[in-house]
């Protein structure tokens, strides 16, 4: 899906119905965590990407992009490898490394608000 053309929008983020987006196994740690997303923009190159993440809960491991998100609602632990350990919740920013190897620890479904720069 093409979104770079798209005139300016407004979403509501809470109620906004997401796609299934794979996990891939080797990323889960503990628990059923399932994984629900979608695009709202893509830059027409594909390196900048804005749009709705969500996670139940569970554990899972993930190596990350250069992003900035906002928690909409969730509460979850990111420990960063060699870093710091977030705790996040409903009207946090996190900003993430490029390259950040992560832990996430989800006690809540986890909603988020993303860019991404790739």
């Amino acid at each position: 899906m093409t979104t770079h053309d798209q005139p300016s929008f407004a979403v509501h983020i809470p109620d906004a119905e997401l796609e299934p987006e794979p996990l891939d196994p080797a990323q889960i740690v503990s628990g059923t965590p399932e994984v629900t997303g979608k695009v709202l923009w893509e830059s027409a190159d594909g390196k900048q990407v804005r749009g709705i993440w969500q996670i139940t809960p569970g554990v899972v491991t993930d190596t990350e992009a250069d992003e900035l998100f906002v928690v909409v609602s969730g509460r979850a632990t990111v420990a960063v490898e060699g870093g710091t350990t977030l705790e996040i919740g409903p009207g946090d920013a996190c900003v993430l490394r490029e390259g950040d190897r992560t832990t996430w620890t989800v006690h809540e479904t986890l909603r988020k608000a993303y860019h991404i720069s790739l």
